[in-house]
């Protein structure tokens, strides 16, 4: 549901091994089913057919909704198929903080997910898939994980994809915030691929953003995975930045394509839970606030 370059993607490498069904916009689902969905770069070269529409088919029944809608279109897609999420297993493959939090609210099966991977449109129905910066990972959210978990990661492998189970998904989803909220504004903003943000100036920046956002998960009860701020900025420099060095931030394609930002669930998140907790986010408030006005400026209306 809600299935973009990432839902796509999934969805092909799934229709390898088991039935999908791809929600998806009029144009890219049109192009699905008159000549399949088309995925080039390191998950391999293809063309892949499966069912795609921009609705579900009447009387539809499913094992899993993996939803990949952006976070600013959570609630909608929910509340659009809340006969098809209730009393499903519906995993979130989403950016940011708080994607599980509103699909709980329709059913009480949710299993979160993280995917640090790069999609890049290359026209209708057309995606390269450009870096990967680790696994996939799935977990029942808010913590463990059981046989519905285990069966989807099995299910994950076979179709040829990078996954891993996890016990404490609310870590995993905190670590994948780190690294976008890190790199994706930034990275929007100067119009460059991240490997270009190790530049010193552009660093400090970075740096500032992980030591306000490690404060504010604190707060919010979360250890992440490193235990301070830098151990998981040398992380980022050292693994992270270097194999997604090519990659341009979904942000940046948003706004080239005149479209909304997930800055809400990433920076501005953590700006928000930093206020609630009384903990000062000025940097991460800031990338907030540009990646809001180049928004406004791109979609022409006024205030």
């Amino acid at each position: 549901m809600g299935a973009g370059a990432v839902g796509l993607s999934v969805a092909a490498r799934l229709s390898l091994v088991c039935d999908v069904y791809a929600v998806s916009r009029k144009r890219h689902a049109e192009a699905i089913r008159s000549k399949g969905f088309r995925m080039t770069g390191i998950w391999g070269e293809g063309t892949y057919h499966f069912p795609c529409g921009e609705s579900l088919p009447e009387d539809s029944g499913f094992d899993y909704v993996i939803l990949t809608a952006k976070s600013q279109d959570t609630r909608a897609v929910c509340t659009q198929f809340a006969a098809a999420v209730a009393d499903t297993e519906v995993v979130s493959l989403q950016n940011g903080i708080g994607n599980e939090e509103v699909i709980a609210e329709y059913t009480g099966r949710v299993i979160g997910g993280t995917i640090i991977t790069g999609f890049e449109w290359q026209g209708d129905g057309e995606v390269r898939v450009s870096v990967e910066a680790g696994p996939i990972r799935l977990g029942r959210f808010p913590s463990g994980t059981d046989s519905a978990v285990s069966a989807l990661v099995e299910i994950f492998r076979a179709a040829g994809m990078n996954a891993e189970e996890s016990r404490d998904i609310r870590v995993d989803l905190w670590g994948k915030t780190l690294y976008n909220a890190a790199l994706n504004p930034l990275g929007a903003i100067m119009g460059v691929p991240y490997g270009d943000l190790a530049h010193p100036a552009a660093w400090h920046i970075i740096e500032q953003v992980v030591h306000e956002a490690f404060a504010v998960a604190a707060a919010d009860g979360v250890r992440p995975a490193w235990a301070t701020p830098d151990e998981y900025l040398a992380y980022l420099r050292d693994v992270q930045l270097p194999a997604t060095a090519l990659h341009h931030s979904s942000m940046l394609q948003d706004l080239e394509r005149g479209r909304p930002t997930e800055i809400a669930s990433l920076n501005g998140a953590i700006v928000a839970k930093g206020r609630r907790h009384g903990i000062p986010v000025p940097v991460n408030a800031t990338l907030s606030d540009l990646i809001a006005f180049r928004e406004h400026q791109i979609s022409g209306k006024p205030g």
